[in-house]
């Protein structure tokens, strides 16, 4: 038995190891014109290029003022990086929370077209959440792997339901809801079943006036059918104070949504599965195995093994601080999540060593890791091989 533990101990430490000898620096705030980046979002081309998102904070770290959508791009397996491109500004106010994904089964685009969802605001979420502010929902598409982009399509009166007519008539709903933000990270795309082209993109909203432990706030997601001429919302979670959300594809056109708990009652991960490719919740309940301090998570489907979507996630796996960021593999659909691979550890304990992370497969067997690092001082890039069969 002691063997046993050294041998496992001894395996996550070379992993972690590894994984700080690989990280490559992507985002470095005070360089490329911005303060500070945060909020990373990534996903992986056609053609084996890899796109790497962050918001790009002009003045400084605080989530509302000038901040843009920023963009690198890597022809090496993130390797190395291209000079940052700025793909949304919306001036001196709020583009954030980018949520990239490939449509790959549109036939008027059989090369691909990228979508990129983000949201913008007008003022900081607390005076949005009091009624005193707008947030916006997005989008814009590239045919050319990312190197020029589309005009802006606002959708927001169909996947938002903000209570402002004097804002604008066309935001009269009766169901005031007020702070909206996409997933963070990459939203998806189911590849087969019934729901095939559908893309999903997880997000959260406040309805009314402030709740005490942000009762206020719940998860949902919207998505569509069409390619973007379209959307629906999915029902709201029901789970008080469900947050950040990010999602992924089972089998049988089945959906895994997996949520930040904003109240911090219970410190662990929110999920609910849906039957009906995310348009509704079958179940939804705290995942104990999955520890978190509050914070954001991603969440990747990575392959099929037995019938049965294998799964990886990632998220600051400490339930006081953002630190201890471990990606973990599920090969039963999200039922139990054997496998781990630490990625990386404060050796202080640091407050924000490890936050907000996302995901993407990089070859056969490897999974990229785009995270914030050292106190949200770098946005870094780190390659982990990883097991796709379980062992007998």
């Amino acid at each position: 038995m002691i063997r046993l533990l050294f041998a496992c101990s001894f395996l996550l430490t070379s992993l972690f190891a590894k994984a700080q000898l690989t990280d490559v620096p992507v985002f470095v705030s005070g360089q490329e014109g911005h303060k500070s980046y945060r909020i990373p979002g990534i996903i992986g081309l056609p053609n084996g290029e890899l796109l790497a998102f962050a918001e790009g904070r002009v003045h400084g770290a605080a989530d509302f003022g000038d901040v843009n959508i920023v963009m690198k791009r890597s022809t090496d397996n993130g390797k190395t990086w291209q000079p940052l491109q700025t793909v949304v500004d919306y001036d001196t106010l709020q583009a954030g929370n980018a949520a990239p994904v490939v449509d790959l089964t549109d036939p008027a685009y059989p090369k691909g077209r990228i979508f990129l969802f983000y949201n913008t605001g007008n003022a900081h979420e607390y005076e949005v959440r009091k009624g005193n502010g707008l947030r916006e929902v997005w989008y814009v598409t590239s045919v050319d792997n990312g190197k020029s982009w589309s005009s802006p399509v606002n959708i927001t009166t169909q996947v938002h339901r903000p209570n402002m007519p004097k804002a604008n008539p066309a935001y009269a709903f009766k169901e005031d809801w007020r702070s909206y933000a996409n997933t963070p990270g990459h939203a998806l795309q189911f590849s087969e079943g019934k729901y095939k082209g559908r893309i999903f993109v997880a997000a959260n909203h406040s309805a009314g006036p402030p709740k005490q432990n942000f009762e206020d706030y719940a998860a949902h997601g919207f998505y569509t059918d069409d390619h973007g001429k379209t959307f629906r919302l999915s029902e709201t979670v029901p789970e008080t104070g469900s947050n950040e959300a990010t999602a992924a594809p089972l089998t049988g056109g089945r959906l895994m949504l997996n949520a930040r708990n904003q109240q911090g009652d219970v410190r662990a991960r929110i999920v609910s599965i849906s039957s009906d490719g995310g348009a509704t919740w079958d179940t939804t309940y705290f995942d104990h195995q999955l520890p978190d301090p509050v914070n954001e998570g991603s969440l990747l489907r990575i392959g099929t093994g037995k019938g049965k979507a294998i799964l990886a996630f990632s998220n600051a796996a400490d339930p006081q601080r953002r630190d201890n960021l471990t990606l973990r593999l599920s090969y039963d659909e999200g039922k139990t999540w054997p496998r781990q691979y630490l990625i990386a550890k404060s050796p202080d304990n640091e407050q924000d060593y490890a936050a907000y992370s996302d995901l993407v497969k990089v070859g056969k067997d490897k999974i990229g890791i785009l995270y914030e690092k050292n106190g949200y001082r770098q946005i870094v890039f780190t390659v982990v091989p990883v097991a796709l069969k379980v062992k007998k």
